[in-house]
């Protein structure tokens, strides 16, 4: 039995086909850069707030916020100044096969 959200997150993800769930801490302040990740994501915001840049829009994302990525596309992220905590589900090109 599913008893929390987290635990709802997670098998839904897992359900979609991703193979990594976790929580994610960011400090506040923290700035990326623009970089990729080898491995497509779905990530619910669950405190503070996130500008995400993607080409030329940048998303302002805040608790209870969703955003969805591809692997390998570039992207920056910008934290508040109370960091932030997601969680985030990994789904890597070998797991989708």
């Amino acid at each position: 039995m599913i008893r929390d959200p987290f635990e709802r997150f997670e098998a839904d993800a897992r359900a979609r086909g991703f193979d990594t769930v976790l929580v994610r801490e960011w400090a506040p302040g923290t700035e990326t850069g623009t970089h990729t990740h080898p491995f497509a994501v779905h990530a619910r915001v669950m405190r503070g707030e996130v500008w995400l840049g993607v080409g030329d829009t940048v998303r302002h994302l805040r608790a209870g916020d969703a955003f969805d990525l591809d692997a390998e596309v570039p992207h920056a992220e910008r934290y508040g100044p109370e960091g932030a905590t997601f969680w985030v589900a990994r789904r890597t090109p070998s797991a989708a096969a």
